[in-house]
């Protein structure tokens, strides 16, 4: 039997996507590079933007309509979060929760035999260390832990994910170290919030990203985003871990917006003044640090005063990567109760500060124009060439050289996203 597995979403979807394809494989089931080649194809969909949501609907639909013969399984959040959707659009698909991924030969199994099988449901079954096939590139994802200890007004991933699992530091440790030995360069610590890791288990992300930081080898460790109220509970020690020179400069911090009172109203659990200390911290501690923020659009409590707030933190912290999305109803989100600001009102603002976006990261990295980086080659580009990483995280385009190494480069051109470079 063979099984095509297309995976959507964030980096804690996609190593939930390699955690099903690592069962299946220890099942001696094949998982194969397309759609025409299997026999049963997973949706591993996401579902935390209605444009995301649109498009695995579309998936989902399209698939059945031109492989007809084909059995279809739908994974990830969308399971969760809107059932009766997924039943309307797909009744005879079966269905594996983000929480049920070892049933994934058993559902395979039942499902390439005609039934129609839906697990779904909590556990608290750990992701780490169980088997795992990786895309082939030279970089490990680890989910240190699942769910969060949040209740954004915005959010419906929560009810997807649920409460906070945190997994042990030393299986996630022993992970690390095995994916080390087998030729990984990059460890990527992923959650939904790296930084309530630990608020469960009496552990914390500063001992974990220390711990893997200190294990043998020539790699580079990414802490994915961190939720700023829980980042206050161990900022000093963050830090500090992050100062490690096998640990990216990097964080990934999202604000939102900047106005108090839209925090509030989305349930953030910050203040404006609490985020920009602790970035500061971190910016006097850490050099050459790259931010990476979030910020939604046009939230309909927004006012052109709250906006305005926005444009100016948004010029006052320059941040290096800055993800904008627009404002749009999620199924369950307590925000969906409110009425959403005008579309043409939307449109501005979002083209407005797409337009800072791209003015404020080129800017950033035009900076870095003929200045000598060490970087670390992670993975082969797209379009030819290969895709490295500064000690800074931001991708760097060289040629002529080997994955897995560390180069010396001169930077010769920036864009809004990216470096060019050439062998110093």
């Amino acid at each position: 039997m063979k099984v095509y597995i297309d995976s959507y979403g964030c980096t804690f979807n996609k190593a939930d996507g390699q955690i099903m394809a690592g069962m299946l494989l220890e099942n001696e089931i094949d998982i194969v590079e397309s759609v025409e080649e299997a026999d049963v194809i997973i949706v591993n969909t996401c579902y935390v933007k209605l444009p995301t949501e649109n498009k695995v609907v579309y998936r989902i639909q399209k698939l059945q309509k031109e492989f007809p013969d084909k059995k279809i399984i739908v994974s990830g959040c969308m399971v969760e979060i809107d059932p009766e959707k997924l039943e309307k659009i797909g009744p005879n698909c079966s269905w594996i929760g983000p929480h049920q991924l070892s049933k994934s030969a058993d559902v395979v199994n039942a499902t390439y035999c005609g039934e129609v099988v839906r697990e779904t449901g909590f556990s608290k079954e750990s992701k780490v260390g169980v088997p795992k096939l990786s895309d082939g590139s030279l970089i490990h994802i680890i989910q240190i832990c699942e769910g969060c200890l949040g209740a954004c007004a915005f959010c419906c991933t929560r009810f997807a994910r649920g409460p906070l699992n945190s997994y042990p530091i030393k299986d996630i440790v022993a992970e690390a170290k095995e994916a080390i030995e087998n030729g990984a360069c990059e460890i990527q610590l992923t959650a939904q919030d790296t930084a309530a890791f630990g608020r469960d288990s009496g552990e914390k992300l500063s001992d974990l990203i220390k711990e893997v930081a200190n294990l043998d080898g020539d790699f580079r460790v990414r802490v994915g985003m961190m939720h700023p109220k829980n980042v206050l509970n161990d900022v000093d020690e963050i830090i500090d871990a992050i100062k490690h020179p096998k640990v990216y400069n990097f964080i990934h911090l999202p604000i939102q917006s900047g106005s108090d009172k839209v925090l509030s109203e989305m349930r953030r659990g910050h203040t404006l003044e609490q985020y920009l200390d602790i970035l500061s911290k971190f910016r006097s501690e850490v050099p050459d640090l790259t931010l990476a923020v979030d910020v939604i659009v046009g939230y309909p409590t927004e006012t052109d005063e709250d906006f305005e707030l926005t444009v100016k933190l948004l010029h006052d912290i320059k941040p290096s990567i800055i993800h904008l999305s627009k404002y749009q109803h999620r199924k369950g989100a307590i925000s969906s109760s409110l009425e959403e600001i005008p579309r043409e009102t939307m449109k501005k603002r979002s083209k407005f500060l797409s337009e800072i976006k791209s003015e404020i990261t080129e800017n950033e990295n035009r900076e870095l124009v003929n200045s000598y980086q060490n970087v670390l080659v992670v993975e082969k580009g797209s379009k030819g060439g290969f895709i490295a990483k500064t000690d800074s995280y931001i991708p760097v385009i060289v040629d002529n050289v080997e994955l897995g190494t560390f180069v010396e480069v001169k930077i010769t051109e920036a864009t809004s996203t990216y470096l060019k470079s050439e062998l110093a």
